[in-house]
């Protein structure tokens, strides 16, 4: 999804009004409900919230000039790598083995055998089209954020193909955007 992200890939910048800033809000709360506490501080009802559209349907919630949310055809708001480093309890966690590692970090999809062989985890809670931080076996932050193709279940039984769709990875280009002003320039430039 971002692997050759840049700022070449916004088509427009807004400023929402504050109905669909509580709308995003009311979103992010109910699918993250451990972010609940320092959702004011994040999303701060006084700072202006942009919504950045990309190429592709993708949508990114930036706030005080640091990008901190994404969905893709207005689905489910993901947070960004960054932002699930800082607060890692958040999200519904599945774990891929050590072999695994090096092809998530490179962009490629999450096959249900990485999840299942020893040094793999999965969360039976887990439904289909899920968003779920990606862990790594031995590693204490997430590598990658995806969508469930299936269900924990599922992949367990069926063992087969592509289990988590991976959207958001450690070093692609939405990790390498630290601000807001790094995605605006193309904006300025036309």
């Amino acid at each position: 999804m971002f692997k050759k992200f840049s700022s070449e890939d916004v088509s427009a910048q807004n400023q929402v009004k504050a109905s669909v800033q509580r709308r995003i809000r009311q979103s992010i709360a109910e699918e993250y409900p451990g972010l609940e506490p320092v959702l004011d501080d994040l999303l701060p009802k006084k700072s202006p919230l942009i919504v950045t559209k990309c190429q592709n349907h993708l949508n990114l919630v930036v706030v005080n000039n640091v990008p901190l949310f994404f969905n893709i055809r207005d689905g489910p708001y993901m947070p960004t790598l960054r932002l699930l480093h800082q607060y890692p309890n958040i999200m519904k966690k599945l774990q891929v083995d050590r072999g695994a590692i090096k092809f998530v970090l490179a962009g490629a999809n999450i096959m249900c055998p990485g999840l299942t062989s020893p040094g793999g985890v999965l969360d039976e809670e887990v439904g289909s089209e899920t968003p779920v931080a990606i862990m790594a076996e031995g590693k204490q932050h997430a590598l990658a954020i995806g969508f469930t193709k299936m269900s924990a279940k599922d992949i367990k039984a069926i063992n087969k193909g592509i289990g988590v769709d991976n959207m958001h990875y450690l070093n692609d280009g939405l990790w390498k955007v630290k601000n807001e002003t790094q995605i605006s320039t193309s904006l300025y430039l036309i």
